[in-house]
């Protein structure tokens, strides 16, 4: 059984932000569209969810934050959910990677997209907050040969780092790891804001660049989105654009839905009304047929944020 909300989507990929806390300081983190809680998720809590959805067949669940990797007991919630899905990937902002990648892909985790926005020590200071590019760099080295799949997540803002967009191009190609390249993404109140204004880069005219630069463009079923093979000095590198913002054909083919590190289901990353308790329930002692109706309260209320 496949859930379907009211716009005719199927719900097939969980996201699960396992904390909201961080160890970077990056100025321009959404944190996954969640507001501060004031409790957190078990691993046994978590499994339970996963375990209900995956009968519901949502088999792809991505780990998230904050950053997931600032748990202790990480590596237990991956062995815990990794018999339930098919696919179980997590973003990472990559510091302790060069320590954990073994044991996280022991544990079953099959992905990583690890953000790096730079490959400039000071502009990666300047964005985080701190100096750690090094130890980045090293776990991104590691996890490109252990985990099938390695993305590097780069936010493009406008006079920091958009110049540097094909150096990043060059360095996934050299190492083998896919790049994505991700605009902006604020909800639509924020669009006249000073930070949307000074740093929001439109990425619609590189994609015309890539396309006509690709030696094969395919598309995604996800999002209906791109990867583009572009020949490099290092290679083909595999390039994906993420245009979020008003875009309609993102949202018109979004296969996913959201917990929060306080155990909300959250319908989109952008919308404020859309939260529906499933902690608490479970606390109080829910049959999995109550968790059930509880997931498909959620997904009737799934709506296209940009239409």
């Amino acid at each position: 059984m496949v859930l379907v909300d009211r716009f005719g989507r199927p719900v097939t990929n969980l996201r699960i932000s396992v904390t909201e806390e961080c160890n970077l300081s990056c100025f321009y983190c959404h944190r996954e569209g969640q507001m501060k809680g004031k409790r957190q998720m078990t691993p046994q809590e978590i499994e339970r969810i996963v375990k209900v959805a995956s009968n519901l067949g949502i088999k792809k669940v991505k780990l998230t934050g904050g950053e997931p990797t600032i748990r202790s007991d990480i590596v237990e919630i991956v062995k815990r959910i990794r018999p339930y899905v098919v696919d179980l990937s997590m973003t990472t902002n990559g510091t302790v990677m060069h320590r954990l990648a073994e044991e996280l892909r022991a544990a079953g985790l099959d992905r990583v997209n690890i953000s790096l926005d730079t490959l400039d020590r000071e502009k990666y200071k300047k964005i985080t907050g701190f100096d750690v590019l090094p130890w980045v760099l090293k776990g991104i080295e590691k996890s490109v040969k252990l985990f099938k799949l390695v993305k590097l997540n780069m936010v493009v803002m406008r006079d920091l780092n958009h110049e540097e967009i094909w150096d990043m191009i060059n360095y996934a190609a050299k190492i083998g790891a896919v790049l994505q390249l991700i605009e902006i993404e604020v909800p639509r109140e924020m669009t006249e804001s000073w930070f949307f204004k000074r740093y929001f880069y439109p990425l619609k005219p590189l994609e015309d660049e890539f396309s006509k630069k690709a030696v094969e463009i395919r598309e995604r079923r996800m999002h209906r989105r791109k990867k583009y093979f572009i020949p490099t000095e290092n290679g083909i590198a595999e390039v994906e654009v993420v245009r979020s913002m008003h875009n309609t054909v993102f949202c018109a083919n979004c296969t996913r839905i959201r917990l929060t590190s306080d155990g909300y289901l959250k319908t989109c990353l952008l919308r404020r009304d859309d939260l529906v308790d499933i902690l608490t329930p479970i606390r109080n002692g829910a049959t999995d047929e109550e968790l059930i109706e509880i997931f498909k309260q959620a997904i009737m209320l799934r709506r296209p944020y940009w239409i």
